[in-house]
């Protein structure tokens, strides 16, 4: 503390020194890019060392960098990961840096553009990361979300803002042994539209042996790690961006210097309603569109593209009608409840409004209106382990969540992070008297693997038929891992 007062005293000393040398004539005031002056944020003329930063008032000058400081390590073995890709993403999902690469040691550091307090220290900014290396899983991807990263009080480190903590270390999962080759490109605006948000595209690769996707940085550069070779199909999508599709093929060799263009061609708002039943008083939920080749249903994951949520960014608040403005031309699922606001989908696929909503959009339609509606209900609480976020578990855990008081049994399945049903309890008695269930895990527990638990509360029918599910838990929790030795 005592470090990072004494710089800021010589940081204010020297632009008071300045502007008494200032005094007297314009040739002899500070230079534009020097500490304390005022810049553009589009230029950043400021020199090494700081950044063109916002301030309350909505001024811009230039200010001690702020960076976020980590590694990116093997899950697995804990080694670290060489050459992975990182980049920082604000609160709306897009890209607020190039890419960084990382170091033999696997560490890497990235400037983020950070809101200033009147006095220039970073404040009520956060942001997430994501992390991408050849025969790695990509980070975050399904039930593995990033957790925001906040900058207030971060210490001045050599005249730089540094954070530097767990949540800046990146565990990367191992893909099994495979030819996979590397495509890399870039999204191209149309002439003349400089703000056309090229950062934070969802670039994904569609062939004859499954799907690949990368994410473009802030000048629009993308990565798409781990593809087959053979014939791809390359599309990209983000909000308010209408792009080209573009074939390529790929062989065990890099390819590189593909383009994808933005097209001369609007955009589509979608609209629909979702339908709160038996949530409590206040509920409020959100709606996303995730690309449908992505789409796992075994898990209800998919990839998500930048800006395609209601509300585009924040806290839930959709409690009856939603709407989607600047979606792109292509294939997606309708995803009610996918997050943590202790609401899930209605699992009772007997009635309507709880199936998965596919939808086509296609090009220069204004407007698509979903006619299917969407039920959302109350979650079956998770108790233990990962209730807010992954859990590390140092043997095979019990596996805890709340009781409904409705059911006749229930439904448990684990997943692996790479959407493998590796664990299931598919009739597990009702329990009477007690506010918890508990079962014990006795599936694999590989180190380095993350694995998620779900469950599904279920009545029997009174006359033959088929069961009757009632509630489950939320998509993103029981998260859990058995660290790296």
């Amino acid at each position: 503390m005592h470090h990072r007062m004494l710089v800021r005293a010589l940081l204010v000393a020297s632009l008071g020194v300045t502007s008494l040398l200032g005094c007297g004539s314009d040739e002899e005031a500070q230079p534009s890019g020097t500490l304390g002056t005022s810049c553009d944020p589009h230029h950043d003329p400021c020199n090494t060392g700081l950044t063109c930063s916002e301030m309350p008032d909505g001024d811009h000058r230039c200010y001690a960098d702020t960076i976020l400081r980590g590694m990116v390590k093997d899950a697995a073995t804990g080694e670290p990961v060489e050459g992975a890709h990182v980049m920082a993403l604000n609160d709306k999902g897009a890209p607020v840096t190039d890419v960084a690469k990382t170091d033999t040691l696997g560490n890497y550091e990235l400037t983020v553009p950070a809101a200033r307090g009147a006095d220039g220290e970073p404040i009520d900014s956060k942001f997430t990361l994501r992390a991408e290396a050849q025969d790695y899983q990509a980070f975050p991807q399904g039930s593995r979300v990033a957790l925001p990263i906040a900058v207030d009080d971060a210490p001045l480190e050599d005249n730089r803002y540094v954070v530097e903590n767990a949540l800046t270390t990146v565990d990367l999962i191992p893909l099994p042994a495979g030819d996979r080759a590397l495509i890399e490109g870039s999204i191209v605006a149309l002439a003349g539209h400089t703000d056309a948000p090229v950062g934070g595209v969802l670039v994904v690769a569609k062939g004859g042996d499954g799907v690949e996707s990368g994410i473009s940085d802030k000048s629009g550069a993308f990565s798409v790690f781990n593809v087959p070779a053979g014939s791809q199909e390359l599309k990209g999508y983000g909000a308010h961006l209408q792009l080209e599709s573009k074939s390529v093929t790929v062989t065990t060799a890099a390819l590189t210097g593909v383009t994808l263009h933005e097209l001369d061609a609007a955009t589509t708002t979608v609209s629909g309603q979702v339908q709160l039943v038996n949530a409590p008083g206040g509920s409020m939920t959100s709606v996303m569109l995730v690309v449908e080749d992505t789409f796992d249903a075994n898990v209800a994951r998919g990839e998500a593209p930048r800006g395609l949520r209601a509300p585009e960014t924040g806290a839930p608040n959709v409690t009856g009608a939603f709407s989607i403005a600047g979606v792109p031309a292509g294939k997606y699922v309708v995803l009610a409840a996918y997050e943590n606001d202790d609401l899930v989908r209605d699992p009772d696929t007997s009635i309507s409004g709880t199936d998965f909503v596919y939808i086509e959009v296609k090009s220069g339609v204004p407007t698509l209106e979903i006619a299917d509606g969407f039920k959302v209900t109350q979650a079956l609480a998770t108790v233990a382990p990962g209730v807010d976020g992954p859990e590390a578990v140092t043997e095979k855990p019990n596996l805890v969540w709340a009781d409904d008081s409705s059911e006749d049994g229930y439904s448990v399945r684990v997943f692996d992070a790479l959407g493998n049903e590796v664990w299931q309890q598919l009739d597990l008695p009702a329990v009477k008297g007690d506010k918890t269930v508990t079962v014990k895990y006795e599936g694999p527990l590989e180190p380095g693997m993350y694995y998620q638990f779900r469950v599904n509360s279920w009545r029997e029918p009174s006359k033959g038929g088929e069961r009757t599910s009632i509630s489950t838990t939320e998509d993103l929790r029981g998260v859990f891992f058995l660290p790296a030795p």
